[in-house]
């Protein structure tokens, strides 16, 4: 089994030693830098482009200037997302977003965590769990969301929550670590 296959099954891989992906890492943040030197005025190049970085979009989407992803090919976006600047998706394994969803400032989705054992995380080593965002789903600025988190249909996720674990869906959930404070 390949690193790569490892990575997205969601097994422990070596990330920072493996060839393929490092040249896959690479090849992703030189479309991101490009993408982030276009001319925010030039809107049908900026989307071009991040046709070629996502690995699966509907319809319209938006994402502002700067963003950054590890691989890109495990994004997908639904009809009517928006995300404002500074977009992190840490992509070793799938993310998924609904349709319209919006993202403020800030927003950081990180598929990768690394061993608690230093002697195995110094080796490099590292695993990656799925995301999934659901349907008309709202999150607020500097929100950091963890490996493996679901969060559900027409949610609100509170400004600077981290998100550790699921969130249902209809609620508005807050904090750190972030929790359900009302239903929708």
């Amino acid at each position: 089994m390949s690193e790569k296959d490892k990575m997205l099954a969601g097994e422990i891989y070596n990330a920072n030693y493996d060839e393929e992906l490092i040249k896959e890492r690479i090849k992703v943040k030189d479309k991101c830098f490009e993408y982030n030197n276009i001319r925010p005025s030039n809107i049908e190049d900026r989307t071009n482009l991040m046709k070629n970085i996502l690995r699966k979009y509907k319809g319209n989407f938006y994402i502002e200037q700067p963003f950054m992803c590890d691989y890109g090919y495990n994004i997908e976006v639904g009809e009517n997302f928006y995300a404002n600047h500074n977009l992190i998706i840490l992509d070793g394994n799938k993310v998924q977003f609904g349709d319209n969803v919006f993202i403020a400032p800030n927003c950081s989705f990180y598929t990768a965590g690394h061993p608690l054992d230093a002697e195995r995380r110094n080796q490099g080593l590292e695993y990656a769990k799925s995301i999934k965002v659901g349907n008309n789903v709202w999150i607020g600025g500097n929100v950091c969301v963890m490996p493996g988190v679901t969060i559900g249909d027409n949610t609100v996720i509170g400004a600077g929550s981290v998100v550790t674990k699921d969130i249902p869906s209809n609620v508005v959930a807050v904090g750190n670590p972030c929790r359900v404070i009302k239903e929708l």
